[in-house]
């Protein structure tokens, strides 16, 4: 009995490789520089409408840095701060405010992790494309819930865009 399990359990196994044996390669979407650069731009003016000077840092699924942008009159910190939220919630693929929520705090020990609301990831028409993450904003109920508003309010600006271009 124990025998055929494993029988099965190797059928199966082979059956799915060979249904993925013809992918060599898979593939990602990215931002472009001026897809990237409108969103840090958008979620930057999303901000100071409402009275705050923040820093907008986008990334790519990696967590690397596609675009920045800083009001002239945000903190120092807030450069750190927004490009780890956006490395954040690229790498869990979550909101940081989210991860904040469900008691994640202590993957904040992982290099460059900042489990503090503000990150949020890029999801278009089915597609993840990193995530942005915005720092200097007062909070209204819990730390980083202004800064994830105009995050949002950035992503919205490009979202149109990127489904037309699908």
């Amino acid at each position: 009995m124990f025998g055929k399990q494993i029988l099965v359990a190797a059928i199966a196994a082979g059956a799915s490789l060979l249904a993925h044996a013809d992918e060599a390669y898979v593939t990602s979407r990215s931002l472009s520089a001026n897809t990237a650069n409108t969103l840090a731009l958008a979620s930057l003016e999303a901000c100071k409408q409402q009275g705050y000077q923040v820093a907008v840092a986008v990334v790519d699924r990696t967590g690397s840095l596609l675009a920045f942008n800083r009001d002239p009159l945000a903190g120092h910190h807030t450069i750190d701060v927004a490009t780890r939220k956006a490395y954040t919630s690229a790498s869990f693929q979550s909101t940081t405010i989210d991860l904040q929520a469900r008691g994640m705090q202590a993957l904040g020990h992982a290099e460059n992790v900042l489990i503090v609301g503000g990150g949020v990831p890029i999801r278009v028409g089915g597609h993840f494309y990193g995530a942005v993450g915005v720092s200097g904003a007062p909070a209204k109920k819990i730390t980083g819930d202004v800064d994830e508003e105009c995050a949002q309010k950035g992503i919205a600006a490009i979202t149109e865009i990127l489904e037309f271009a699908q």
